[in-house]
């Protein structure tokens, strides 16, 4: 008996380094994953001279029957920038599929819209799943754990084609744009999948009961974000939604839809706060115009970026954040500190990288 004592002293003593051990190697290749999906940036701006948009494609949206059943013959001006971005990140096979389509099963050249079913849209590559991700129940799916960056902004965010960060709607930045430096900008980070919570899509508009959806999986809605980010933070008791929240939609589903909700994030709020929309409308897509969508990860104190340099960083939940009770303007330095400068690529501000 003592010898089985000092066994589970032992293995309650080494456990903590164990799990420790395993979240560093966790760690470690979203980090590499990053800097892959850096190297594709470079490689398309190589080829494009420009790094690609957030969203944009083609207008075409008219609904067709196809083997799948309906779906609309283009994407709607909502493909993701990480489809042009297949072929520079070792993704040709995939790329080459959705280039073709399946025109004997009625599907056009370029796929449907990513927001509907399709086996290619259906299957994310490995490099865009966070191994510390838990919110994907396999491998298989239309995951994502990585977004581009906005920029330090929320006012008509959606469908700008203007945005302070170097990712827009239908309009694409090249490295000139990046007036405060390559190292200086955020390009790309983490923000945590909650495709494997199908019971909470049932509370997708309704208020949610206390402590049961984490504030880092979820958009909260008719929250007045716009002029006063910092209400956000009223949504959240430190790790769930407060009683009474409405959810708007979930995040990390769609890696080829190129809403905001989908594949991007702010830097407004620090890392691994509250996502917000001012929206009121009634259906709980994704579809919302001005949020605020701060990346998040599982990674303790922080999230991995990747900057438009090429490097990743670790920058911290406690980021300094500036004055969030203010506006943002379309033009001029930052107004929410260091973590607001790092996110716009051209904003003029001095600021020292953490």
């Amino acid at each position: 008996m003592v010898v089985i004592a000092i066994i589970g002293i032992l293995i309650a003593l080494l456990l903590p380094a164990v799990q420790a051990a395993r979240e560093a190697a966790r760690r470690s290749q979203c980090t590499n994953n990053l800097k892959q999906l850096g190297l594709g940036l470079h490689n398309y701006h190589d080829v494009q001279r420009v790094f690609p948009y957030r969203k944009g494609g083609s207008s075409s949206c008219n609904t067709v029957t196809t083997t799948y059943g309906n779906r609309r013959d283009g994407n709607c001006n909502r493909k993701s920038g990480f489809i042009p971005l297949l072929p520079y990140i070792e993704q040709t096979a995939m790329a080459e599929r959705i280039r073709s389509g399946e025109i004997a099963n009625g599907i056009r050249p370029d796929g449907p819209a990513g927001w509907e079913g399709w086996p290619v849209w259906d299957d994310s590559p490995d490099l865009l799943l966070c191994p510390s991700d838990n919110g994907f129940p396999n491998r298989t799916g239309p995951y994502n754990s990585y977004a581009f960056c906005i920029g330090d902004r929320v006012e008509n965010i959606r469908d700008a084609t203007q945005v302070r960060g170097l990712f827009a709607y239908q309009t694409t930045y090249s490295t000139a744009d990046i007036t405060d430096g390559t190292s200086n900008t955020i390009a790309m980070s983490e923000r945590l999948c909650a495709a494997k919570l199908s019971t909470y899509q049932n509370q997708t508009g309704t208020a949610v009961p206390a402590q049961s959806v984490e504030h880092v999986l979820g958009i909260a809605k008719n929250i007045p974000v716009i002029n006063t980010p910092a209400a956000c933070l009223q949504t959240t008791d430190g790790r769930y939604f407060v009683s009474g929240t409405i959810i708007h939609t979930y995040w990390g589903g769609r890696w080829t839809d190129g809403q905001p909700a989908r594949t991007g994030f702010t830097t407004v709020l620090p890392p691994n706060a509250p996502s917000c929309s001012d929206s009121t409308h009634s259906q709980d897509w994704a579809d919302q115009v001005s949020v605020v969508l701060p990346p998040s990860s599982r990674h303790p104190g922080g999230v991995n970026c990747l900057f438009a340099d090429g490097s990743v960083r670790f920058i911290s939940n406690t980021i300094n954040t500036g004055n969030l009770a203010a506006y943002q303007p379309a033009t001029g330095p930052s107004v929410y500190g260091v973590w607001g400068a790092l996110g716009s690529k051209d904003g003029g501000e001095s600021v020292q990288t953490p």
